[in-house]
């Protein structure tokens, strides 16, 4: 039998991606330069999913436990997000509240990026509701000539 937990790793500051100023493709379009580190937080949460599947199999009868524990590298889970975070202010986030871009105007980000992180799997609804919120808002905007 095998369990396994997931986290959250929290929206910190320093976990951003970036255009890599000194590195271009062969088109001279810059690199993607992806800057992500877990912190405090993420290893004590490790720690305790273990120690919590340790007791609830021991509680169940199993005998003969063995835990492990693997860090895996940022970005290999499936509902990681917070890359293009949605916000009020141009200097601290990538989007406005219609996921529309603060800089530019016709490109609106509507996947998980916008949002800095999720307490839970699966937010493809979230996804969605975002997705026509911000298309209701572009197609207004087109037709005030806005954008």
């Amino acid at each position: 039998m095998w369990l396994g937990g997931w986290g959250e790793t929290l929206p910190y500051y320093d976990n951003r991606v970036v255009l890599d100023s000194d590195q271009k493709d062969k088109w001279g379009i810059p690199l993607v330069k992806i800057h992500y580190q877990y912190h405090e937080n993420e290893e004590t949460m490790r720690k305790d999913i273990q120690a919590s599947i340790q007791e609830m199999l021991t509680v169940t009868g199993f005998t003969n436990i063995s835990t492990y524990s693997r860090l895996h590298p940022g970005g290999s889970a499936v509902h990681e997000m917070g890359t293009v975070r949605m916000g009020r202010d141009p200097k601290t986030s990538v989007l406005n509240g219609y996921n529309q871009m603060h800089e530019v105007k016709n490109v609106f980000v509507t996947d998980g990026s916008c949002m800095t992180s999720s307490g839970t799997a699966n937010p493809s609804l979230t996804y969605m509701a975002l997705t026509a919120r911000a298309c209701d808002y572009a197609v207004s905007e087109l037709k005030k000539g806005n954008i």
